[in-house]
């Protein structure tokens, strides 16, 4: 049985990751956590495989739930996830999500953006941290962006006024806003983090942008222990650059959020090695956000590691913090000691290579 499973673990395509999640049902009754898995498309089979197997090696108590999102149309002709993929989600309250490919300039719906609606994921959370052995201009980021995830630019409200001429609204919530804040100082208060900065531009959008201030400093009134601040976007990118260990937590909006993340991530070696977590009222998505690459897709190439660091994210997020420690542990050492890396990481080792060092290396913990 467990050459058997071995096997499936190593196989890339989604109806092996089918029969996998058959194998491992049996444990349904022994008080594990059931997950979805969403593999994704392009090297997402590989990397979540990837996650699985290092899953596996570790003893996490967790089964896999795989469940394909692959459009559907819906019965009012319009494309949507299948049904089944959310009453997964619904049920599990857990997800592991790779990348997933959405079509530019077919009139496609981000699949990402409909998941994290779908399920009011209203808080994206990215920690972005410089890591041993990544070689980077900077060796002191410790930063992490929360972005309400659920509405401004990326409402999808938008229309065409006159010929030529499209209106895109920005929506901005007290409800929304107030919620993301009260997230933000949650987690300063339980990660040991001092400082929040509000990111805006309420210079020029006085009412939208105001509104999400508002917000934050009312749920800052509560939290006298860590410092707030407010800064615009454009000067947070400035400083970010000259100096990011200067900052601790940022919140802000939608948009900004998208923007100032990815800027995070560049400083410690990219989205390849950055872990994302959607968090909500009833439950989170964690997910790697790089792209799909599909011009490596099925070589054994990829690198794992920002989908297996989105993974630990959601080992501590379900307190199983002893797992994730080993997991991280394992991890890190492995881009350290620089024997094993993928291509992008400076090495020339196959996906299953470096997947296999940090399996050994738990073995060793």
């Amino acid at each position: 049985m467990a050459n058997v499973i071995r096997k499936c673990l190593l196989r890339k395509q989604l109806s092996n990751f089918k029969n996998l999640c058959g194998l491992q049902a049996v444990r349904n009754q022994s008080g594990t956590r059931i997950v979805t898995l969403i593999p994704g498309d392009g090297i997402g089979p590989e990397i979540s495989a990837a996650v699985q197997k290092i899953f596996q090696a570790a003893n996490v108590p967790i089964e896999w739930e795989v469940e394909d999102v692959t459009p559907v149309k819906g019965p009012d002709g319009k494309m949507g996830i299948p049904q089944r993929a959310i009453d997964s989600i619904n049920k599990n309250k857990i997800g592991l999500k790779g990348p997933l490919a959405t079509p530019i300039g077919k009139g496609h719906r981000s699949l990402n953006l409909a998941i994290r609606q779908a399920f009011h994921l209203y808080a994206n959370v990215r920690p972005c941290r410089s890591i041993d052995g990544v070689e980077t201009l900077y060796n002191d980021v410790d930063v992490v962006t929360i972005r309400e995830n659920t509405e401004g630019e990326y409402s999808g409200i938008e229309h065409e006024i006159v010929n030529g001429v499209v209106q895109s609204i920005k929506l901005i919530t007290k409800n929304a806003s107030h919620r993301v804040a009260e997230y933000a100082f949650e987690y300063a208060m339980h990660n040991n983090r001092k400082t929040i900065t509000a990111v805006h531009k309420a210079n020029i959008m006085r009412m939208s942008d105001g509104l999400f201030l508002q917000c934050c400093r009312e749920v800052a009134e509560k939290h006298p222990n860590i410092k707030y601040e407010e800064m615009y976007l454009d000067t947070v990118c400035l400083n970010m650059v000259q100096d990011p260990s200067q900052f601790d937590v940022l919140v802000m909006p939608n948009l900004y959020g998208d923007i100032l993340s990815d800027l995070c991530a560049g400083l410690i070696g990219g989205l390849g090695v950055t872990p994302s977590g959607n968090i909500g009222k009833g439950g989170a998505v964690f997910e790697s956000v790089h792209g799909t690459a599909p011009d490596i897709a099925g070589q054994d190439k990829a690198n794992p590691t920002a989908l297996l660091l989105s993974a630990i994210m959601m080992l501590r997020h379900m307190n199983l913090t002893t797992y994730a420690d080993k997991i991280s542990q394992a991890c890190f050492e492995t881009i350290k000691e620089g024997k094993v890396r993928t291509a992008d990481l400076g090495g020339n080792a196959k996906c299953s290579q470096f997947t296999e060092e940090i399996c050994n290396k738990i073995s060793a913990l």
